[in-house]
Order: C-alpha cells, then sequence, then structure tokens
C-alpha cells in the first residue's frame, strides 16, 4: 500500500462566512494552501467550454468521462497537476480542500485526487450543493488515491472540503468512498486537517452507517457522530496539531462573528502565531485565496489569489469572471509536456523548475525583507492590496460601476503591478 505518512507537515486552513457573521450581505470563503515548501503555485484560468459526447478527460493520473458542458474556473493549483487547492467558478462556487486520515485505509493505486474532484465539481457544478453530489458521485465512481507530492515516495491521504455559494456553505468531509455532508445557512465555520462533522449531518453515503457498523467502529445505537465513529483511535502528532489550528481558527472567527469582511479573513490567514499561516520545516502557505460571494446577484463575485508564498508577505490580487477575461501569462508555470517527470513511469524521479515569472520575482523580494531590506517593497504590496479592496468596496457600495471590459483584466492588471514593482 503506498505510504500514508499522516506524521508528515501536511496542513491546510479553510473558512467561510455566512450572513449573520458577515459584516456585509455576502458570504466570504478564505483557504491558505499548505504545501511543500519548494513547490510552486500557478493561478490558471480555463473557460467554459462544450465537449463531444463520450469525451475523456485525462486527470493527474487517471481518465474519466467528460461532460457535454463545463463552466469556467480560476484555479490555485501545484503546477505538476491537474486539479486544484482552491478556486472559484463563474457562478460564485468555491471550494477549497484539505488532506485528512481516518480509519477507513488510504487505497493502493491511483485514483482521483482531492484536488482533481475539486476542480471537476467547479467545472460541473453551479452550487456548491450541487458540487458536494458531483464529488460524492466521483467518488462513487472512479475512487480517491494516488500520491499527492512531487516525489519519488508516494504521500496519499483522503480529504475533506468546504463549498460555498452566494447563499450558503457546506462541508464534505470523505473516508475512502464514504462520505457526510453538513449545510451551513448562517454563522462562521472552519475546518483544519480532521474530521469535523458530529451529529449535524446534512447528508451521507447510503453505506456510512452500516459500514461503520460492520467494522465494529459503531454499535448501530444511539446518536451516530461522524467525526467520533471515523477519527482515528490514535491521532499522529500533525493532526493533534491540526487541532490546535482548528481551535484557533474556530476562535479567530468567533472574535469577528458579524464583522466579518475580505480584511478580516486575509488577517485570519497571515496569522502565524496560531500555525495558519504555516511555515514550519518542509512546509509553508505556498498560496492563498480569499473570495467575496455577494448574496444580491447583480454584484459581481471578487475572488482575491496571492499566486505567491506566505500570504504575510504577499499581495491579494483581485479577478473577476467578466468581459474580456484571460490568463495572465506571469502567473503560468513552464509546461514540460511527455517530459514532465509526472507523466514519466516511474514517476517523479527528477525535478523540473515550475517557477512562473510572479514566483520568481517575488521570491527576490522575499529575500530582500528577510535581510531587513524590504520596508518599501512591503508598503508597495499593502497599496496595491487596498488598491483591490477599494475596487471590492466600490463594486459592493455601486459607487463604482466600471466596464465589464476593465473588471475581467483586473487580475492581469495587479500582477503587472506587481511584476513591475518586483524588477
Amino acid at each position: 500500500m503506498a505510504s500514508s505518512n499522516p506524521d508528515a507537515p501536511c496542513s491546510c486552513d479553510c473558512f467561510v462566512s455566512v450572513p449573520p457573521a458577515s459584516a456585509i450581505p455576502a458570504v466570504i470563503f478564505a483557504k491558505n494552501s499548505d504545501r511543500p515548501r519548494d513547490e510552486v503555485q500557478e493561478v490558471v484560468f480555463i473557460p467554459a467550454s462544450t465537449h463531444v459526447p463520450g469525451s475523456r478527460l485525462q486527470c493527474t493520473y487517471i481518465e474519466v468521462e467528460q461532460v457535454l458542458k463545463t463552466h469556467a474556473v480560476i484555479l490555485s493549483r501545484p503546477s505538476w497537476l491537474w486539479g486544484a487547492e482552491m478556486g472559484a467558478n463563474e457562478h460564485g462556487v468555491c471550494i477549497g480542500n484539505e488532506a485528512v486520515w481516518t480509519k477507513e485505509p488510504v487505497g493502493e493505486g491511483e485514483a482521483l485526487l482531492g484536488m482533481d474532484l475539486l476542480r471537476l465539481a467547479l467545472e460541473r457544478s453551479s452550487t456548491a450543493q450541487e458540487a458536494v453530489h458531483v464529488i460524492a458521485g466521483l467518488l462513487e465512481r472512479y475512487g480517491q488515491g494516488g500520491s499527492c507530492r512531487e516525489e519519488p515516495v508516494p504521500f496519499c491521504y483522503h480529504n475533506t472540503f468546504l463549498l460555498a455559494d452566494r447563499t450558503e456553505a457546506w462541508v464534505l468531509e470523505t473516508a475512502g468512498k464514504l462520505w457526510a455532508a453538513q449545510q451551513i445557512q448562517g454563522g462562521a465555520r472552519n475546518i483544519s486537517n480532521q474530521l469535523s462533522i458530529g451529529t449535524d449531518i446534512s447528508a451521507e453515503h447510503p453505506e456510512l452507517r452500516s459500514h461503520a457498523k460492520a467494522q465494529g467502529w459503531w454499535t448501530g445505537q444511539g446518536t451516530f457522530d461522524f467525526a467520533e465513529v471515523f477519527s482515528l483511535t490514535q491521532q499522529p502528532v500533525r493532526m493533534e496539531a491540526a487541532k490546535a489550528r482548528f481551535r484557533a481558527g474556530h476562535e479567530l472567527l468567533q472574535q469577528r462573528q458579524g464583522s466579518i469582511t475580505a480584511e478580516v479573513m486575509m488577517d485570519i490567514l497571515r496569522n502565524k502565531q496560531s500555525g495558519i499561516c504555516m511555515d514550519s520545516g518542509g512546509f509553508r502557505t505556498t498560496a492563498s485565496m480569499v473570495s467575496v460571494l455577494p448574496q444580491d446577484p447583480t454584484k459581481p463575485c471578487v475572488h482575491f489569489l496571492t499566486a505567491t508564498p506566505d500570504p504575510s508577505r504577499s499581495v491579494f490580487k483581485p479577478f473577476i469572471f467578466e468581459v474580456g477575461v484571460a490568463q495572465a501569462p506571469q502567473v503560468l508555470s513552464p509546461i514540460f509536456g511527455a517530459q514532465d517527470p509526472v507523466r514519466i513511469l516511474p514517476r517523479f524521479q527528477t525535478q523540473v523548475d515550475r517557477r512562473h515569472l510572479l514566483y520568481r520575482g517575488h521570491q527576490a523580494a522575499l529575500g530582500l525583507m528577510e535581510d531587513g531590506q524590504g520596508k518599501q517593497l512591503r508598503q508597495m504590496q499593502q497599496s496595491l492590496e487596498q488598491e483591490g479592496l477599494e475596487v471590492l468596496r466600490g463594486l459592493l457600495t455601486g459607487e463604482q460601476t466600471p466596464p465589464p471590459q476593465l473588471l475581467g483584466s483586473l487580475f492581469q492588471t495587479f500582477v503587472e503591478k506587481e511584476q513591475k514593482a518586483y524588477a
């Protein structure tokens, strides 16, 4: 069996605020993607498309059946794989995933990564609830599995997901093909590398309870607590650390109940004391995302993405699905085709340089900041980010109504400004 190695540092944190927890009539989604320290995360825009009936789709490791129509998506993803750590689609659906280990063993062989499931759900869903059903169906048909790290030794895990749209959010937690889901119609919620759905289950796999009973994990009597039944009895060190991050994230959300904004979410993602902004050994926060999803359908959803590591020293740049939106080349990694180590069997025997232009400029800037010479650079970053937040405020209040073409090119414009400052 492929090694699950749950003691390895693998962490993520997802957050959502649904009115009345939000300060504005909007659902606010946020995620830190914590990955191997040198892994490059790119921001990829994929337009809506139609497909030939019966066509197949190559994901990271396996092919799946393609659907007739896919939605436009913006993805923040480790550049070696097909799926994504977090992203959004043109309908205002946002999803983030996290690693989790349960009593259900991590399966042998390659299947769909949790990151593949995330992208597939974004491409195929127009609501968060629909995305839950898409992932559940894909799990049932194809399963989840395969190495989640670009290294020769396999590193495998199951997944939890936080899904949001303009009106509500869902938590979906999996154990192999089994799953439980919780609907969130108000308040704030976070997830952090552990099962967190207890008895409040809104939907579940039809065999979830019978399987737990057959395995001797549940007597079949009394209430059914998913996290209690399926969590490992002996928690690995890293999952114990995730509990502390989960509690810290919950507390940070509770402190701002009723006043949560995009800026509040950005501050939470930058919180290093709690470990939410990770910088631990071989792992760090390699990319971050905050999305504001107004409940008023006439107002655009605004997605802020860093495309660079460490949100405390990165710029959240606004992206809006509008006329003229296109790929920003500065945040797109090189393509290696058939020579990519992920495509050559056995996989990951060599390394390639996946750094995109903005990543290279940002890493040089980080070096200056760490040497104490980067005060001016940090001020530039803060000023640029405030400029993006002002665009958001203008759109929410109706004080600004920029032409669609300008909104569609926002992310590209901000990437160019940041790149110029680093150059």
